[in-house]
């Protein structure tokens, strides 16, 4: 199994990265990530205004998958995420959704012990996520720095991005170019207060390629949900763009007129807040895999 070092890493997703290693469909791989602050955060009396700000949220890669052209999907499994013994989370002045109240920055350092992230005294389960997974940006699309999500993945910060999870990305460039980064051992829907609980992880993956087809938007599949994960200039127009493929998948899929795919997103779609605190915010609409595949949605 191929290990991708951490040290080699991207700030921006764009049509045209170079590629720091090659696999073949159907591989499984280990990719070493750094944490959104490439580890510059170890000690709780550090001073935010410190550390580089252009060595924040480091994406280990890109990595090319043979055979990948545009039109093609990318799927990726996530077999395993392990995490660090130590995390950060951080508060900053002005940002996140109180940042108007935050009077002062402020790191906190956490020990992970048997699964547990010790904060005040409180044990809180861990969860491990991955932050920042996507491949190559569109040419029509531009650059997207990887503090920001787009249709090709990036920043999204979705808790289900967990083991467990498969994501299907569309694949934008020869090789699509996959990178990743930004993991945490436990995040709340929102990350509402700028960061999740921040910390270095080796992520197990399992790549393969769905050959002639395409989606719009990032999936990710779950045990029990169809999720896809849409970005816009706020939560409404995240919100918007989440129902409007949702809909348009489950029509397609199933066969259905617009208005009544719009119905049944209505009765049996969950809409998700992701993050707000991104240049972009993030949504998905969970669709239910009793109502139809993620195969089916995906071959519509």
């Amino acid at each position: 199994m191929k290990t991708i070092s951490g040290d080699k890493v991207i700030y921006k997703f764009t049509p045209n990265m170079e590629h720091i290693e090659s696999i073949l469909p159907n591989e499984v791989i280990k990719v070493e990530t750094n944490d959104c602050f490439f580890q510059q955060i170890q000690r709780e009396d550090q001073i935010m205004k410190g550390i580089d700000h252009d060595r924040l949220n480091p994406a280990t890669g890109p990595i090319y998958v043979e055979g990948a052209e545009p039109g093609d999907i990318l799927q990726v499994k996530i077999l395993n995420i392990e995490v660090a013994e130590k995390g950060v989370s951080a508060v900053v002045v002005g940002e996140g959704a109180l940042g108007d109240k935050v009077g002062k920055s402020t790191i906190r350092v956490f020990d992970i012990e048997d699964g547990h992230a010790i904060f005040e005294g409180v044990k809180i389960p861990i969860d491990p996520m991955i932050g920042v997974i996507g491949v190559a940006s569109a040419e029509e699309d531009g650059e997207w720095p990887t503090n920001s999500p787009w249709k090709h993945g990036g920043n999204m910060d979705t808790t289900d991005v967990r083991a467990g999870s498969t994501l299907y990305f569309p694949v934008n460039q020869k090789g699509a170019l996959l990178a990743l980064g930004d993991c945490h051992a436990v995040m709340g829907d929102g990350e509402i207060c700028f960061t999740g609980l921040e910390i270095p992880a080796e992520v197990t993956l399992e790549v393969k390629l769905i050959k002639n087809k395409t989606i719009e938007w990032p999936l990710i599949e779950t045990d029990k949900y169809t999720m896809v994960v849409a970005s816009g200039d706020d939560l409404d127009d995240a919100l918007y763009a989440a129902t409007d493929q949702a809909v348009k998948l489950l029509k397609d899929s199933l066969g259905l007129e617009w208005e009544d795919a719009y119905i049944l997103t209505s009765i049996s779609v969950d809409m998700k807040i992701s993050q707000v605190v991104n240049p972009k915010k993030t949504v998905r609409a969970a669709i239910p895999k009793d109502i139809v595949s993620t195969e089916r949605l995906i071959n519509r």
